[in-house]
């Protein structure tokens, strides 16, 4: 077993790529290396620099390598091809030139990931959810035939793919040639699904892991509100690993047994965060990690 552990602009309150309520970009390179990680994913595209001499100086004065890209749109809306076609290939090229392996891909939310208020439907009829399958697979080809990365989805809350049906769902209509799955640990804790069952059924798709936790008294509060997933989030759902609601110690052991090798990226959702959150929080999780032996 291998775990690579990085992490990730949402574990500094980052969702976008651009938006004054989040940290300086160079601030949370910064902050990166004072938390101890030596990988960090590109975070939306556009928030770090684009520019690939710039962006491979600054991780190399930092000594930091990059872990994936991700994508995050509308997959069944096939009006907007073009605009994700284009976004591949800006967010490919850059991360596969800084030797990266992987783009994450995650269909988009069908509430405002701001406001909370549904914008889409919340489920996909037969037709729309064969487009969004397809849209993965050209995605996953697009990016294979032109840098040679592999595509991973990522089953995200408040998306067309959620809850344990839709992904299984999601896992026999795609190729699994093509499309590996990034599993965030948090978001199926806190859809309460069963992480370590989940993980020793699929482990054999599963190819890139986000670490994050869910508060078990402020996941019950929030379930009681029918809160959205921004209002859940402000609230403070997602916690540190040592009190939430996923047994590490547990999942360690389940990824020794099933020799998992490849990312385990924390993540902390908290958008938006004060500049001065993160990084304590960062630190602290880097350190319970290293404590029970992972990374």
């Amino acid at each position: 077993m291998v775990i690579k552990v990085g992490t990730a602009p949402a574990a500094w309150g980052v969702n976008f790529p651009s938006d004054p309520k989040q940290i300086p970009w160079s601030r949370y390179l910064d902050e990166v290396t004072e938390a101890g990680y030596k990988w960090t994913e590109l975070g939306p595209y556009g928030y770090l620099p684009t520019n690939l001499k710039t962006l491979k100086a600054e991780l190399n004065q930092r000594q930091l390598k990059l872990s994936s890209g991700f994508i995050m749109r509308e997959l069944e809306n096939p009006d907007i091809w073009p605009e994700i076609e284009q976004e591949v290939l800006n967010a490919g090229e850059l991360i596969a030139a800084l030797g990266a392996k992987f783009l994450v891909l995650i269909d988009g939310q069908y509430t405002d990931q701001i406001t909370g208020e549904a914008i889409t439907p919340d489920t996909l009829n037969s037709d729309v959810w064969k487009i969004m399958i397809d849209t993965t697979h050209s995605i996953a080809r697009l990016a294979k035939k032109n840098f040679g990365l592999r595509t991973l989805f990522h089953p995200h809350t408040e998306t067309h793919v959620q809850y344990e049906p839709q992904i299984k769902l999601f896992m026999k209509d795609t190729d699994p040639g093509l499309v590996g799955l990034c599993f965030d640990i948090g978001h199926h804790s806190y859809l309460e699904g069963n992480v370590l069952s989940f993980l020793q059924t699929h482990h054999e798709r599963i190819e890139y892991l986000h670490l994050k936790s869910v508060h078990p008294q402020k996941l019950k509060k929030v379930r009681k509100q029918n809160a959205s997933f921004a209002s859940a989030t402000i609230q403070g759902v997602f916690c540190e690993p040592s009190y939430g609601t996923v047994d590490f110690l547990a999942l360690l052991k389940l990824l020794e047994k099933i020799n998992y090798s490849g990312f385990g990226v924390v993540e902390h959702d908290m958008y938006p965060a004060p500049f001065d959150k993160p990084l304590p929080i960062a630190k602290r999780t880097r350190a319970y990690l290293k404590k029970i032996g992972m990374g």
